[in-house]
């Protein structure tokens, strides 16, 4: 009953989009897209981006460091010309690592953490047993979600060392508002890594939580020669001794998704960060007081 009222609660359009991007067979098509994507076929390329951009009418290629793409995945996974994403020098503030649309932010309650209002879960849902969750008691979060006509590499928050990355397998729901409207405790189903990174010259760490989703779940991380995807077979914790200088970049999703990044007690949300609003890469999202 709960169900169905909230699909009857929803637009045409919003019922049509929550049905097909979750009620499939979320698995093989997210297989699949991963290897259509890299189809190297003009009529294929062409084909698909003219669908891609019926749908994403703010997608601007006009940035990026080269004028053509071989397959939807190059385009995906582009780089920006040079200087595009000015990066704050303040060393007291923690960078957006990628372009975004800000999500649910604001203090951890204990533990406990809102992807929506009304559907919190906990740090131990979301980072498992292998992660410290401690240290991010009471601290700040912010959900960033990159839409698919955005840029998808992310980049450092900050100046520290990344010393080891847990891979969590799961499922692909949408993360859309939509879902994540619908789905409770939707992060903590999905595909995701956990990123520890220690900051340099302090005793305090940050972490980020890429999540995958329905057509993305491939997670390259630049310092690993593997993919973190639903194929992968590897360890959960992978070791690492990684320095990153703010800015730096860290990897890609294979097309729109989310990253939750976690800061210990001490920060506060910078003033320009507003719930539904656009933050670029290198932009300010938090301060240590």
């Amino acid at each position: 009953m709960a169900s169905r009222t909230f699909l009857q609660s929803l637009s045409s359009w919003e019922r049509l989009n929550f049905l097909m991007t979750n009620r499939i067979p979320r698995r093989w098509a997210t297989l699949f897209m991963g290897r259509f994507s890299r189809v190297r076929n003009p009529l294929v390329r062409e084909l698909s981006f003219f669908i891609w951009k019926r749908f994403a009418d703010d997608l601007k290629l006009e940035d990026a460091d080269q004028d053509e793409f071989e397959s939807l995945h190059d385009c995906f996974t582009r780089r920006l010309k040079p200087g595009l994403r000015p990066i704050d020098p303040d060393p007291a503030v923690l960078v957006s690592p990628c372009d975004s649309v800000v999500g649910a932010a604001g203090p951890v309650a204990g533990q406990q953490v809102f992807q929506a209002k009304g559907f919190p879960y906990e740090l131990t849902e979301l980072f498992g047993d292998e992660v410290s969750h401690e240290k991010y008691r009471d601290g700040l979060f912010v959900t960033l979600r990159l839409k698919s006509s955005m840029y998808h590499r992310f980049h450092a928050p900050c100046d520290g060392k990344v010393r080891a990355v847990t891979y969590i397998s799961g499922d692909t729901w949408n993360v859309n508002p939509i879902a994540l409207k619908r789905i409770e405790k939707l992060f903590c189903k999905n595909e995701r890594a956990l990123i520890e990174m220690d900051l340099s010259g302090t005793e305090h760490s940050i972490a980020l939580v890429p999540v995958a989703a329905i057509l993305v779940a491939s997670i390259q991380l630049c310092f690993l020669d593997y993919p973190l995807d639903l194929k992968y077979l590897g360890p959960n914790r992978i070791e690492c001794n990684e320095t990153f200088r703010k800015g730096d970049e860290m990897g890609f999703f294979q097309q729109g998704s989310t990253i939750v990044l976690f800061a210990p007690r001490g920060y506060q949300l910078c003033d320009n960060l507003k719930e539904g609003g656009y933050i670029k890469m290198g932009e300010a999202l938090l301060r240590r007081l």
